[in-house]
């Protein structure tokens, strides 16, 4: 049998705890005190990548002032709102990218069939060659 771990002892649970009266606290039992500490935010996504924290003092200004620079992998859901903005962007990016690709791929199609004197429409040129040529 495995020895349990009370919850009371659990830091968040004791800070929650000492803020309720004595009377509640007492009567919470332990499956409760543990859905409170999920329901309240258990503290355990406090590590961040960038965790960057401070204050500055502004010449003429009575008190100072804190920053705050968290980042880190979002591991919230995503609002429809969000999964909207994402989708779009994404889609976006991706045609961005194969006009891109499709315009360059011809370009260099177009160039590769110059160089090899290969002319599709006698007496017309784009004059991309003579450029690259002349370069």
């Amino acid at each position: 049998m495995k020895p349990t771990h009370s919850v009371r002892k659990d830091p968040d649970i004791m800070s929650l705890l000492s803020r309720l009266p004595l009377e509640t606290a007492a009567v919470l039992t332990d499956t409760q005190l543990s859905h409170l500490k999920v329901a309240i935010g258990s503290g355990q996504y406090r590590k961040h990548k960038v965790d960057i924290r401070g204050t500055i003092s502004l010449p003429f200004f009575p008190s100072r002032i804190y920053f705050v620079l968290l980042m880190g992998r979002n591991i919230r859901s995503l609002s429809r709102q969000e999964k909207s903005i994402a989708i779009t962007s994404m889609m976006l990016l991706t045609v961005i990218f194969l006009v891109f690709s499709s315009v360059l791929g011809l370009a260099i199609i177009y160039v590769l069939k110059s160089a090899l004197g290969i002319n599709l429409l006698e007496g017309y040129s784009l004059g991309l060659w003579d450029w690259i040529k002349n370069y």
